[in-house]
């Protein structure tokens, strides 16, 4: 039997990727990124991206795949995905998804959005809208999607009206399905933290990604193309270093503006989970990490024994 794959979340900062660490290494496995923005070159302090090192001793897929000039969506992602599960299991060894993305989740597990290619012209035209535009033109025109995505993440709320705009539908309907039942799927774990203790290592993470060179790294990756990827130019971190750069407001204002933002994107991503993972367990995060890491090992090495 085919080593089944093993699926970890959570909010940013929670600790997800050490506890996927320890996991690949008592069940022989490989992870797979579930991140939209490890997946570009260059995107690394800020993404808080897996060295070399790491990446040496456990194998990363979808990490470090394109450069700034290209695209990357959910629909790629299921299909990159869905081969580098292929390529792990026909080595004997274990696909361990770990990630904060949960669209890329949804699209690999659930299935895609049957959505149309995008239109220039029609993108221009809600480039000049405003957030709080676009959000009200949503919930006019597809109230239930409103319920269903990110309405801070503006790439997200573009998109949903695109789509809707250019179908006349909305689009938290339009869904083809893999031939996926969530009812298979044992090993779907969402790790959490007390509140408290997540917004302290969110700030302990933006302080240690200036120290490693944020400023430096975002003014490089700016002559590399950054404000000109509709994706990576939205990044928590990255966005704010430009303004930044771009002589708007101090470095320690640029850092407590980063926290804020990081702090209420983790606080919708668990409220996300919740809605959009019930097939998901809920976990808490140990300080024994090892300890944690074989546990999960043992339930999952004692069900494929009892296949």
């Amino acid at each position: 039997m085919k080593n089944i794959p093993l699926y970890l979340t959570g909010a940013t900062a929670v600790g997800k990727s050490k506890l996927a660490f320890q996991l690949c290494h008592y069940l022989r496995g490989e992870i797979i990124s579930v991140d939209s923005m490890q997946v570009y070159r260059g995107l690394d302090i800020g993404t808080d991206k897996p060295d070399i090192q790491t990446r040496g001793e456990i194998p990363h897929h979808l990490v470090d795949i394109l450069d700034l000039k290209e695209s990357f969506d959910a629909g790629r992602f299921a299909v990159l995905a869905d081969q580098a599960v292929k390529d792990i299991q026909s080595r004997g060894k274990v696909p361990v998804f770990c990630g904060g993305t949960g669209m890329y989740f949804k699209a690999y597990l659930e299935g895609l959005i049957d959505a149309p290619a995008g239109s220039e012209q029609l993108r221009e035209k809600l480039g000049k809208m405003s957030l709080e535009e676009l959000c009200a033109r949503l919930e006019k025109e597809a109230p239930d999607s409103v319920k269903k995505i990110d309405m801070q993440n503006r790439r997200r709320v573009e998109r949903a009206l695109e789509i809707v705009l250019l179908t006349q539908k909305d689009c938290s309907r339009q869904r083809t399905q893999w031939n996926r039942e969530t009812a298979d799927i044992p090993f779907f774990f969402i790790l959490q933290r007390p509140r408290e203790e997540l917004v302290e290592r969110i700030d302990q993470r933006v302080e240690k990604m200036f120290q490693r060179g944020l400023v430096e790294e975002t003014r490089s990756l700016l002559k590399n193309g950054l404000e000109e990827n509709r994706t990576a130019i939205q990044a928590i971190g990255y966005r704010q270093v430009v303004e930044y750069l771009h002589g708007q407001g101090s470095l320690e204002e640029t850092k407590e503006k980063i926290k804020i933002r990081t702090r209420q994107f983790s606080k919708r991503q668990g409220t996300w989970f919740r809605g959009q993972f019930s097939y998901g367990q809920w976990i808490e995060a140990k300080e024994d990490i090892e300890q944690q890491a074989k546990e999960i090992a043992e339930q999952y090495q004692t069900f494929q024994e009892d296949q």
